[in-house]
């Protein structure tokens, strides 16, 4: 029996919503762009439930930006393989500035079919809470030095 062909998922995520498009792994298969979606643990359920309806191995990518890895972390209990990819990274024509969130993600699915995007590490829970504990002391340390600075030039005058 042969094994099923994998579907790609494209994701432009931002804060409040993100588009999505998939392309099946055929030779000539169109992409299709399923819209934008909210990103919601509800909305992420219904979206994966539409998903593995029609086809099983599924995998997902999304670029990598300030929105945070819950997403990655979330999908990949799901069951799905969930790559982040540095936005750097992803090859780009020359001249195409215009971009929007749909052709974004049509983008991304097509560039993962090819295999032509390089997945970026996930860092895990515990570790993001030592990346914020150690930012947050940085930033209390340069808050301290700069009230020490206005007092001394106070103290000054």
């Amino acid at each position: 029996m042969p094994q099923p062909r994998p579907r790609y998922v494209g994701m432009k995520v931002h804060q409040e919503s993100m588009a999505v498009a998939y392309v099946a792994n055929a030779y000539g298969a169109e992409v299709v762009a399923l819209g934008s979606r909210g990103t919601r643990p509800c909305d992420l359920d219904r979206l994966m439930r539409q998903l593995l309806s029609t086809s099983t191995p599924l995998v997902l990518v999304y670029a990598a930006g300030p929105c945070g890895d819950w997403l990655s972390r979330d999908l990949t209990t799901q069951g799905a393989v969930c790559w982040v990819v540095a936005p750097s990274l992803i090859p780009k024509k020359a001249g195409d500035r215009v971009t929007t969130d749909r052709r974004a993600a049509v983008h991304l699915a097509r560039l993962m079919r090819s295999g032509d995007l390089p997945p970026v590490a996930v860092p895990p829970v515990a570790d993001e809470a030592i990346r914020d504990l150690s930012r947050a002391r940085a930033e209390a340390r340069r808050a301290l030095k700069t009230a020490t600075c206005r007092l001394n030039a106070l103290l000054l005058r």
